[in-house]
C-alpha cells in the first residue's frame, strides 16, 4: 500500500529536529516516532495522528477528522486527518504538534 510520499516529506520537515526521532514503516505507511512512540504517520493520503485519551473526542469533533480504524475497532487517542484538513501548512503544523506533544508524555521505548 503506498502512502502520500509529499505529504510524509512535509511531516518529516516538522518533525525531524525533534530528539529522539525516527522513522518506521506501519500499516502500510510511514510513521515517525519520539524515542520510540509514534507521535504521527502517513497512509495513503491521510494523516494519522496520537492525540491522546484527554483530547480525542475534541479532535474528533475537528472538520475532516475520523476515527483511526485499520482493524474494524478504533484506536482510541489516535485520529485520521483526512488531506483537505492538512492541507494547509498551519492546519498540518497545528496537527503535528499535537502528536509531537503527546509522544513527549510517554516514557521512552
Amino acid at each position: 500500500m503506498a502512502y502520500d510520499e509529499g505529504l510524509a516529506r512535509q511531516v518529516r520537515e516538522l518533525v525531524e529536529k525533534e530528539r529522539g526521532y525516527s522513522e518506521k514503516k506501519v500499516f502500510g505507511g510511514i510513521g515517525f516516532l519520539l524515542f520510540g512512540n509514534m507521535a504521527c504517520g502517513v497512509i495513503r493520503e491521510d494523516l494519522i495522528v496520537r492525540v491522546g485519551a484527554e483530547k480525542y473526542t475534541e479532535a474528533l469533533l475537528q472538520p475532516h477528522v475520523e476515527l483511526f480504524d485499520m482493524t474494524g475497532r478504533a484506536m482510541t487517542g489516535w485520529v485520521i486527518v483526512k488531506e483537505p484538513g492538512c492541507r494547509e501548512d498551519q492546519d498540518l503544523r497545528e496537527w503535528v504538534e499535537q502528536g509531537v506533544a503527546y509522544a513527549l508524555t510517554l516514557p521512552p521505548k
